[in-house]
């Protein structure tokens, strides 16, 4: 069966897998200077000069070939506008223009190690809807004559759309980033510019294993640093502002080494030792281990002050990856919704017009919360992608023989 808009996936085979989309020049002055692709990805243009620093912002690269075998990289002047590429300087008749995207591989065509470690966008776009797509089908289904809203600003719609993801991408939403970081000596990494709050910390071995690393609750970090007179009063400077100083809390942290050296450090022979308040007796050298402390492998601290993270001196050079939660709204309307939450966004959209508008019946506001509820909570069933088989899998080790 045929349908009259034809299908939602736009693009070949050759343009998903392979990245790249060829023209042919047939008849000279005919489409022989502007091109248009048709990629779900956008195009980005730094510079079409391989020479010049910009070049290295390109996501694609553009080859030509005057026989279909022998492919040589485009590097005459043209400009990008949207994903139409124009040349200054028409391609003869049967004459083959390429785009490639970027690829881990380097693709098809040219020098396969000319495109470093990145990777094409449109894969698994499928499964994805765009927040401008979401505002659009919103004002399409849920506006109109006859239906629950009869006119809204498409400003009002944006806005409430918006909130939508920042409270679905917390715990709905498979919204987790992670950036793989190596700990420099200084023992401080900066968080992410879209960072809103963290959910994994863990440091990679020589096997690509990951082992985790917890914040740690026996330091703190100041978030306010004022430099005291002797009387214990803080020192303004000529701006009126309060002078800050250096912490000495994480001097002594990051001096002490961190958890790991802490009892090392204080050993018998410290004068706190022999009492119950001493480090000692915190560690679990008396009384057994704590278990938010019998932990080796290292520990951080999210400082609020600098906005960074702090780790503990054992993790110096090694490799980390922090998982962590971005609110969805770094990369404005063209973010990414899973099509499974669409429904979910579409009824979060439609209660938060209707709630705030006056003279709204109660028992209509309680339907579209209750609507809402019930689509966010099948939104979350289904992003949790549970497969009985991989939790039977793993239930099997519950019916272990224990050895005595």
């Amino acid at each position: 069966m045929a349908f009259p808009n034809g299908g939602l996936i736009t693009e070949t085979n050759r343009q998903y897998y392979a990245g790249s989309q060829g023209f042919q020049v047939k008849e000279l002055g005919v489409d022989d200077t502007v091109f248009t692709f048709t990629f779900d990805t956008q195009l980005i243009l730094g510079s079409y000069n391989p020479l010049e620093v910009n070049y290295a912002l390109n996501n694609f690269k553009l080859y030509h070939s005057v026989d279909g075998l022998i492919y040589d990289e485009y590097i005459l002047p043209y400009t990008l506008e949207g994903n139409t590429i124009t040349l200054e300087d028409p391609i003869l008749v049967d004459e083959i223009l390429v785009c490639q995207l970027k690829m881990r591989n380097g693709g098809q065509y040219g020098d396969k190690d000319a495109y470093g470690n990145t990777v094409e966008e449109n894969y698994g776009s499928y499964s994805y809807i765009s927040l401008n797509d979401v505002i659009d089908n919103f004002m399409v289904a849920y506006v109109g004559n006859g239906k629950l809203i009869s006119d809204v600003k498409r400003t009002d719609v944006i806005f409430h759309a918006k909130r939508a993801l920042q409270e679905f991408s917390y715990d709905t939403l498979k919204s987790i980033k992670s950036q793989e970081l190596g700990v420099p000596h200084n023992l401080s990494i900066p968080l992410p510019q879209d960072y809103v709050n963290y959910v994994k910390m863990s440091w990679i071995d020589r096997g690509g294993n990951k082992h985790p690393i917890y914040p740690t609750r026996l330091t703190i970090n100041p978030t306010e640093l004022p430099v005291q007179d002797n009387f214990g009063i803080p020192m303004q400077s000529n701006f009126d502002d309060n002078i800050e100083g250096t912490s000495i809390t994480e001097e002594r942290f990051r001096n002490n080494g961190g958890l790991n050296n802490i009892a090392s450090t204080l050993g018998y022979n410290d004068g706190w030792y022999g009492y119950n308040w001493g480090y000692g007796g915190y560690f679990g050298q008396r009384y057994g281990l704590d278990p938010q402390l019998s932990n080796v492998n290292g520990t951080f601290t999210i400082n609020e002050r600098e906005n960074k993270i702090s780790f503990s001196s054992d993790l110096v050079g090694m490799v980390i990856v922090l998982e962590y939660i971005s609110d969805g709204l770094a990369y404005e309307l063209d973010t990414k919704v899973p099509k499974l939450a669409e429904e979910a966004m579409y009824a979060h959209i439609l209660h938060a017009i209707i709630s705030t508008r006056a003279n709204q019946p109660d028992y209509l506001v309680n339907r579209l919360k209750q609507e809402r509820r019930a689509k966010l909570r099948n939104t979350k069933i289904r992003l949790s992608n549970i497969k009985l088989e991989e939790i039977t899998q793993v239930l099997r080790g519950q019916s272990k023989w224990i050895k005595h």
